[in-house]
């Protein structure tokens, strides 16, 4: 499988390239904006898997070029992409009444319009069965459980999902399947900075496994879903 995943450099996006790369069939671009975390990333992978295709790069998606930055790039290390993971994001904790309009910009940039980005420029190259993956959170899932600082997190994640099921409707004729990971918690520096005192009983590794297997495999039974993956609140 050839696959694009953002947020490479820590977290779930780090642990799910690791994943990946053990089997020598999946050819991996890792994208991030931290340089030092990504040459980490590769030689982990290398120390992993010493013949694994991982193929890491600097990329901002929200403010970098994708149509001459990207887009060659990736076409310089595959044909076609079968997998993208919108794994980037952002989080801000602050009571609503501190969250500036400047804030929720930010968070709508980075967690939506960034992937609206990767998938309008991913999808001519997209292979036909291919699928998207979009990581999103149990703090913009529907009915679920809401805390105190994360309205902009939560409200971006939200606008997310809806995405998942708008685009899962205008791509039928392309078969390609999008759906949508409502991730809960994970140890994780995002969870740290949204709850400090609080212990996941989810390994980061644990949750970058899930992600790596259900983008292998779930376009297989779903389509257009926003799934909840959590077994705690928060």
């Amino acid at each position: 499988m050839n696959i694009i995943i953002t947020g490479a450099s820590s977290g779930i996006g780090f642990e799910a390239v690791l994943e990946l790369i053990q089997n020598n069939d999946n050819k991996v671009i890792a994208l991030a904006r931290s340089e030092d975390k990504l040459r980490k990333l590769y030689e982990i992978a290398k120390g992993l898997n010493p013949d694994c295709a991982i193929f890491p790069a600097r990329f901002d998606i929200v403010h970098d070029d994708y149509i001459n930055g990207l887009i060659p790039f990736v076409k310089g290390k595959m044909e076609y992409v079968d997998i993208v993971i919108n794994n980037a994001g952002v989080l801000i904790n602050k009571p609503f009444m501190e969250t500036s309009a400047l804030d929720f910009a930010e968070l709508l940039q980075s967690n939506l319009l960034g992937p609206v980005k990767m998938i309008q420029a991913t999808l001519p190259i997209l292979s036909k069965g291919g699928h998207i993956v979009n990581i999103g959170s149990m703090g913009g899932f529907q009915g679920s459980v809401k805390f105190p600082g994360l309205s902009a997190y939560s409200a971006s994640k939200s606008a997310l999902h809806t995405l998942t099921e708008c685009l899962a409707q205008e791509l039928m004729d392309t078969g390609v399947k999008i759906n949508c990971l409502a991730l809960g918690s994970a140890q994780t520096e995002m969870l740290e900075n949204a709850f400090p005192n609080y212990e996941s009983p989810i390994a980061a590794f644990e949750m970058g496994k899930y992600v790596a297997d259900f983008a292998l495999t779930g376009h297989k039974f779903f389509n257009g879903k926003v799934i909840p993956v959590a077994v705690t609140t928060p």
